[in-house]
């Protein structure tokens, strides 16, 4: 299993940054918010929809670090400009590039939601990437570097809805497993990183990470996981519910993992 020490180098690089941002909100009186991970909440006149207020914990998910490893112009390649990125299947890779990324199917399904209005976020595009099967990713890691999988775009439709076809990740040393995310205002402007109006992480339960690397090929998924918590990874351990996705289905089957969210 891959030990990630470069990625690991490169979290405790992105913790400064997590520390500021949470210092800062501490300095403007908001103790007990970064204490939990949140931003402020919607203003008492931004009255949103019943779907929405029902489903969609008040305020917007947390900004977190794209990692070392994010692939949109901002440390080393930028995928985002590369023909065939806007795709719903990110199992295999494209362009040049021929791989297939193996792994339990993942269903990957985001609804975006406007945090000041709580109307779904039509026409925004959705940047995705994780890691693979050995905790491995495309562009970066020195086994998949000439692959590009595991990374897409895709544009919200009417209901402020993305969905991937994707594999479950692994788990890698130091962090819980989790799937990247990026949210840039159209898909025109989802070309470099600089354009992104929000970054967070989506947190996957335990309860079905433990069934899926239990099944053929997540070696050494279940020891990382058994090293890890929610409560005690750099990223989630400020707060994570908005973060913490909902999967149905079985391995065996195949998941699907839901989040609605709002930027």
């Amino acid at each position: 299993m891959n030990s990630h020490e470069n990625h690991d180098l490169g979290l405790a690089a992105d913790l400064g940054t997590l520390i500021t941002r949470r210092l800062a909100l501490g300095v403007l009186g908001a103790t007990t918010l970064a204490a939990c991970g949140t931003t402020a909440q919607p203003s008492p006149s931004a009255t949103p929809s019943a779907a929405a207020s029902s489903s969609v914990p008040p305020g917007k998910i947390p900004e977190e670090t794209a990692g070392p490893y994010p692939g949109d112009g901002s440390n080393g390649p930028n995928v985002l400009t590369q023909s065939g990125i806007v795709r719903s299947d990110i199992r295999n890779s494209f362009g040049t590039a021929t791989g297939m990324a193996a792994g339990v199917p993942l269903t990957i399904a985001l609804t975006i939601v406007d945090s000041s209005t709580g109307q779904p976020r039509s026409g925004a595009a959705l940047y995705l990437w994780h890691c693979d099967i050995n905790g491995d990713y495309s562009m970066y890691s020195q086994a998949i570097a000439k692959e590009n999988y595991l990374r897409g775009v895709q544009v919200a439709n009417a209901a402020g809805q993305v969905t991937f076809q994707s594999v479950f990740p692994g788990a890698y040393s130091g962090r819980w497993p989790h799937i990247h995310f990026e949210v840039y205002p159209s898909l025109a402007k989802a070309t470099s990183s600089a354009a992104k109006i929000g970054t967070s992480q989506l947190a996957l339960p335990s309860a079905a990470c433990q069934e899926v690397y239990a099944t053929s090929g997540y070696s050494g998924s279940a020891a990382n996981l058994g090293r890890s918590s929610l409560g005690g990874d750099m990223v989630f351990r400020d707060g994570y519910d908005k973060q913490l996705a909902t999967i149905t289905g079985t391995p065996s089957t195949g998941l699907t993992v839901t989040l609605t969210f709002a930027i």
